[in-house]
């Protein structure tokens, strides 16, 4: 009885002078990057130059994970459901933060309160393209088609609840005409069947329609900026051609489930503004038609809740409807 109790002791005395097993440093595994939208659009674009750069930063592989659907509510449902561990993060953009909350109304996820803000990383103008072979050289020269041919014309875009999907039905209500909005699920798939020519017309981020203008592929009829794009200073915005309620932008910014650990958000932030600050990123930037933005975690949060606040009034005013 005393040898048992003796070993007991032992054992007891032995299991206090080990030291407790450290918890492994963050990062330690590969971290996956929800695009929620498919591969070739803007925000895949995004997704892939911060996975590049922010994984150098980190040390560890940034592997990103394309799951479109409902304007891009799924892949970012999927990340708010996520382990608030640092290894699960999403591409926020204006679609699914700010658009698709209030045009489909049934989404299980709260844009602010589900997700851990991180920072803004870039924001870009629309552009509207045509394949060239639509008669179009303007947007006035679109507008008058569209109103000669009611119902008739089509303009393709990322998806339903998409920031191009308002800004196609805006144009419609401005111009009084009705165009016919063709959703997909992603902008590369959208792209590939306007120059294909089996949809005349898209509304497209800039970044993602860049390299298809540069090749002459498709032709750009104006801008949604509030001015003319540096990198396409020939392509007039819609606010000089006649449309000055049209100016907006799509913006694009990295988010994490909510309560994230404060050590990780710290360091995902300040990796994100080196990142954002690097030459190489910039042109990048640059070459697409879009600019770096950085902003706090407190500052993105802010700035996501007023999106969504301004979204919400544009999705009522244009009346515009998931599968329309």
């Amino acid at each position: 009885m005393l040898y048992r109790r003796s070993l007991l002791v032992a054992s007891a005395a032995t299991a206090v002078a080990l030291p407790a097993r450290a918890q492994a440093p963050w990062p330690s595994k590969p971290i996956k990057l929800v695009v929620p939208y498919a591969p070739g659009g803007s925000t895949d674009v995004v997704g892939r130059v911060i996975a590049e750069y922010l994984g150098q930063r980190l040390g560890q592989n940034i592997v990103v994970e394309n799951r479109p659907g409902k304007g891009a509510s799924i892949g970012t449902s999927q990340v708010a459901k996520a382990a608030p561990d640092g290894y699960t993060l999403v591409v926020s953009n204006i679609s699914s933060f700010a658009i698709a909350p209030p045009l489909y109304g049934d989404l299980d996820y709260d844009p602010v309160n589900d997700f851990t803000h991180i920072t803004l990383a870039s924001f870009n103008p629309s552009v509207l393209v045509v394949n060239p072979d639509f008669p179009a050289k303007t947007l006035a020269e679109y507008v008058a088609y569209a109103k000669a041919n009611p119902d008739k014309l089509a303009f393709a875009t990322s998806g339903p609840g998409s920031s191009n999907h308002i800004l196609g039905t805006m144009l419609g209500l401005t111009s009084g005409t009705k165009l016919v909005h063709i959703p997909y699920r992603g902008a590369g798939p959208a792209m590939q069947d306007v120059i294909a020519g089996n949809v005349p017309s898209m509304f497209d981020s800039l970044p993602s329609a860049a390299p298809h203008i540069k090749a002459g592929k498709v032709r750009a009829l104006a801008v949604s900026g509030e001015k003319r794009n540096p990198s396409f200073p020939d392509v007039p915005t819609m606010k000089e051609s006649g449309f000055p309620d049209l100016v907006s932008y799509s913006w694009f910014g990295l988010s994490g489930p909510a309560k994230l650990p404060a050590p990780i958000v710290e360091r995902l932030a300040t990796e994100m503004q080196v990142v954002l600050k690097e030459p190489a990123v910039i042109k990048r930037w640059a070459d697409i038609g879009a600019e770096s933005s950085t902003m706090t975690p407190a500052e993105y949060t802010a700035f996501v809740k007023t999106e969504l606040e301004k979204a919400t009034a544009a999705v009522k005013a244009s009346g515009a409807k998931p599968g329309e």
